[in-house]
């Protein structure tokens, strides 16, 4: 699966949420792939806590699937 990220398209939120939906899994079982409470994974999708791009990383390294940031 591969991600595109082009100029501000999605939220930091919406990207997570995607991944978590692409991947078939829960929030519980998706914060487990890095070692984070469902709660964070929550408040990531609703985009009420910031997150760094190492978990965005961590997140996609576990479920199999590449990011690509495009510029404009």
């Amino acid at each position: 699966m591969k991600v595109v990220i082009k100029n501000n398209e999605y939220t930091k939120g919406e990207l997570i949420k995607i991944m978590r939906e692409w991947s078939e899994k829960t929030q519980k079982e998706f914060a487990k792939d890095i070692g984070k409470s469902e709660i964070s994974i929550q408040k990531y999708e609703a985009d009420a806590v910031n997150y760094g791009i190492q978990t965005l990383l961590d997140l996609a390294r576990k479920n199999h699937i590449t990011i690509t940031i495009e510029k404009k």
